[in-house]
């Protein structure tokens, strides 16, 4: 997608983003770890704080006063981790943001793969934990939204849920993430156009704190996973779902209207008790409604796209 290639023989800049929620423990630990890591390179590390109820602000804080490349926001509450990501998004200064968690189980010397894979011509390298220190039950889950991304999406990368992650920054913006979109940014970025690539990186057990992993998650990852097919496949004419929804219900509504009609006029049957003349109805009433559903989603498409001044494209190069 991106023209530019960083040239492998220079170092470069680096916008470590680390989203935490009650990580205090962990914490020194990875920033220790990180700075010994990245000593040749030009960085900064982004921690986010979402909302933890530990002391792992003052922790980050801590660390800030001996090492001024380490910058802490904060959020108001707990959003969840696509928030947090989204805010190191935006704070990021460096030609390349990495991410990745501070459970300490991402290794931080597998970061350097990542920059490899992006100077090497990618925009997203995507970590994939083939050995992962995790229970079952998370590693079944795992597997089987990787079938569901790959059945709905076409998705291709194995470990959506693997923090471990490089990206050009270029590529991320004008991004809108909410809910638990964080899995899905690379789906989204493969839709822009972006080179997207997956490499296997180590995972470690977790040796203080509890995973943050609950089933709530499942659900709303596959209600996510709904709204990215819905976005990827209609985000330019939601007329065509909606409209041609509306036009299937109200064919069928006037097929059984005709249907009905024949009855009445060549048989001389009563249709007053006849539930299939509700049925007829109702199938037109609200066929028409998503008809004009769709429309009024073709306009608050357009008018988002103008506001925003963006396009549902995006221009590789441009020859003149």
């Amino acid at each position: 997608m991106v023209d530019n290639v960083i040239d492998m023989d220079t170092e470069s800049s680096l916008s470590i983003v680390i989203p935490v929620y009650n990580e205090e423990e962990n914490l020194p630990i990875l920033l220790d770890q990180m700075e010994k890591e990245l000593q040749k390179y030009k960085y900064e590390i982004i921690v986010v704080d979402d909302g933890s109820s530990d002391n792992s602000l003052n922790v980050i804080l801590d660390v800030q006063k001996r090492n001024n490349r380490v910058k802490a926001i904060k959020l108001f509450q707990n959003y969840g981790q696509t928030a947090a990501l989204d805010a190191g998004f935006s704070a990021a200064k460096n030609e390349i943001i990495v991410t990745l968690d501070a459970d300490l189980q991402n290794p931080v010397e597998d970061i350097h793969k990542l920059i490899n894979g992006i100077k090497e011509g990618n925009d997203v390298v995507c970590g994939w934990r083939v050995n992962r220190n995790d229970t079952f039950g998370k590693k079944l889950m795992s597997r089987l939204a990787y079938r569901l991304r790959k059945a709905v999406l076409n998705d291709p990368v194995h470990d959506a849920g693997c923090t471990l992650r490089a990206y050009r920054r270029e590529v991320l913006s004008g991004l809108s993430l909410f809910g638990e979109m964080h899995r899905f940014i690379h789906v989204i970025l493969r839709w822009r156009g972006c080179r997207i690539t997956e490499i296997p990186v180590g995972h470690n057990e977790r040796r203080y704190g509890k995973t943050k992993y609950g089933f709530s998650r499942v659900f709303k990852g596959v209600l996510d996973l709904i709204v990215v097919k819905f976005w990827l496949d209609y985000s330019s004419r939601p007329i065509y779902v909606f409209g041609g929804l509306g036009l299937g219900l109200t064919s069928i509504g006037m097929a059984l209207a005709v249907y009905l009609a024949a009855l009445k006029v060549l048989f001389e049957e009563a249709l007053s008790n006849r539930p299939l003349l509700l049925l007829a109805i109702f199938l037109m009433v609200i066929g028409t409604q998503f008809i004009f559903f769709g429309l009024l989603a073709d306009v608050m498409t357009k008018l988002y796209y103008d506001h925003n001044k963006s396009k549902y494209y995006v221009v590789e190069k441009t020859y003149e």
